[in-house]
């Protein structure tokens, strides 16, 4: 018989293996929940991961991207609401913009009070970081994002065509499409699935979906379903060759980047040419220019020469893009 100090003993090695082993279940629960999480290919389904209703991540995915949560614009000014949306930023558009401002102005009071420019210096950078700046960062990531979509949308056409075929309604094959797609057009369309859940039409949802991403694509298929609700029709084929005509739209634009690429280098070299010449003679020769910064002329003049080689860059640069 076992005396009771060595069975006290005993029963205290156990309850401590049972403690270390409990705990590494927890730590191994947690870090596979973060791991999926992480892993997870969209914004919408990480969001749906945090067990929150998927009214209250649907109307935070719209407010998030400066939309109300019905997903209509926010602002009167729909244009600059429009871009910003379009973008793909996500966040508060007036705290984005006052980060712009913000820093456009501590900087233009560092170059008039401690630099010891001009008023009128510091002011033009003050109105190009604070309000041009932004603008230029919104076109941009738009301009990135609807590549990424487009070159998206094809695919998940083709996903929604093989769902329909194989008899699923067309909300499911939008969903399937959210669940399978990485961002941009996973959220996108989770949105516009969501959409349709709580009531929406499909021909409102996918309209919406336009307007969200500005891709002319998305037109066409607005347009498509618009038409085939209305006088009926194979959606399936409807959609095949909505499909192959962006893929050989994507096709044309990128044989004509290819072809345009040499304009598109002759142009950044005569931009950037000169404003590199004069950061060599200046870190050189700093007294190479001799007393003319202390003309009167010196500011306008570049200022008017500035304006000059911005109008030629915009030039050369429709020049080498094209739309169609």
């Amino acid at each position: 018989m076992i005396p009771s100090g060595q069975t006290l003993l005993y029963l205290i090695y156990v309850m401590a293996a049972a403690s270390v082993i409990l705990a590494a279940e927890a730590l191994y629960v947690s870090y596979s929940k973060r791991r999926s999480t992480v892993s997870t290919i969209n914004r919408r389904l990480k969001r749906l991961a945090d067990e929150v209703p998927a009214e209250q991540t649907l109307q935070g995915l719209l407010r998030e991207r400066g939309l109300t949560g019905s997903g209509d614009f926010l602002f009167n000014a729909v244009g600059l609401n429009r871009l910003y949306t379009q973008s793909g930023i996500t966040g508060n558009p007036l705290s984005f913009v006052a980060i712009f401002i913000l820093a456009g102005l501590v900087l233009a009071l560092v170059l008039a009070f401690l630099l010891h420019f001009s008023a009128v210096v510091s002011s033009i950078i003050f109105l190009l970081i604070g309000f041009v700046l932004p603008f230029l960062v919104l076109r941009r990531a738009r301009a990135k994002r609807i590549q990424k979509f487009a070159k998206q949308l094809p695919d998940a056409l083709d996903m929604i065509v093989r769902s329909l075929r194989a008899g699923h309604p067309t909300s499911v094959a939008i969903g399937l499409v959210a669940r399978e797609m990485p961002d941009p057009l996973g959220t996108e369309f989770g949105i516009v699935s969501d959409e349709i859940t709580f009531g929406l039409s499909l021909e409102n949802a996918v309209r919406k979906l336009s307007q969200r991403v500005g891709f002319e694509g998305l037109q066409l298929l607005s347009v498509s379903l618009s038409i085939q609700a209305k006088t009926g029709g194979n959606l399936t084929e409807i959609l095949s060759s909505l499909s192959s005509v962006l893929r050989e739209r994507q096709k044309l634009r990128l044989k004509i980047r290819a072809l345009s690429a040499e304009g598109r280098m002759s142009a950044w070299i005569i931009s950037l040419f000169p404003l590199l010449m004069f950061g060599i003679l200046t870190g050189l020769a700093p007294s190479y220019y001799g007393d003319v910064w202390n003309s009167p002329l010196i500011t306008p003049v570049f200022l008017i020469f500035g304006l000059w080689a911005l109008l030629g860059d915009f030039i050369m640069y429709r020049m080498v893009n094209f739309d169609f």
